[in-house]
């Protein structure tokens, strides 16, 4: 169920800060009805982890509402980009060349998209994204395929260690690259990202519950 006051709080939070993050729902594993409820409480950008579901849950919804912008806040397949680009406004986890490979494909669809490099700055083994020290070449690579509306950086921070740590070193980074703010801060961590100014903060269990 949505937390109408909880998503209040958390904006009354931003604007005392003087900040501009952007909320992005994510609304993954959440039924169609706390979707609604959301939007009806004034929230216009969600984001789903897996493309078949964000298809069932919205494709109506945005035929209809043409405010509603929609993230990919999940690992996408290369089977799965010519459906992902018709859904999706900004995708948040690009983290290799065979990826792009695909996205170019489509240069009339990929030109109105914005795109998050996935960094693992944790360098973990079980997750996604491109290592540290090779940003600056895949921002480079990215470039080279001719995907030039880069937004910025994107991370998870491991969760057994200080997430400031992980949003710092994604800020250096963005700003060693000339990038817009990140992509930081989930439930468990937003308080901490807003310290950095991220561009988005991806809050799911915060605003919507567990998931089913």
């Amino acid at each position: 169920m949505f937390d109408l006051k909880k998503y209040q709080k958390i904006r009354e939070i931003i604007n005392n800060l003087g900040k501009k993050t952007k909320i992005i729902a994510i609304s993954k594993n959440h039924p169609l009805s706390d979707v609604v409820s959301a939007i009806s409480s004034g929230l216009q950008i969600f984001g789903e982890n897996r493309v078949q579901e964000a298809k069932l849950k919205f494709e109506n919804i945005l035929s209809k509402q043409k405010n509603i912008k929609l993230h990919l806040t999940g690992p996408l397949q290369t089977n799965k980009v010519k459906q992902a680009l018709e859904l999706f406004d900004v995708f948040h986890t690009l983290d290799r060349e065979k990826l792009l490979k695909e996205l170019v494909k489509f240069p009339e669809k990929i030109k109105n998209k914005s795109f998050f490099i996935q960094v693992n700055t944790g360098k973990e083994a079980t997750k996604s994204g491109v290592m540290p020290e090779e940003t600056f070449f895949f921002l480079q690579l990215c470039r080279s395929y001719g995907l030039k509306n880069i937004s910025g950086l994107m991370c998870i921070p491991p969760i057994n260690e200080d997430p400031k740590k992980h949003f710092r070193l994604i800020c250096d980074l963005s700003q060693d690259l000339g990038l817009g703010n990140p992509s930081i801060g989930m439930s468990s961590d937003y308080l901490e990202a807003l310290e950095f100014n991220p561009q988005y903060i991806r809050l799911g269990t915060v605003l919507f519950g567990k998931r089913i």
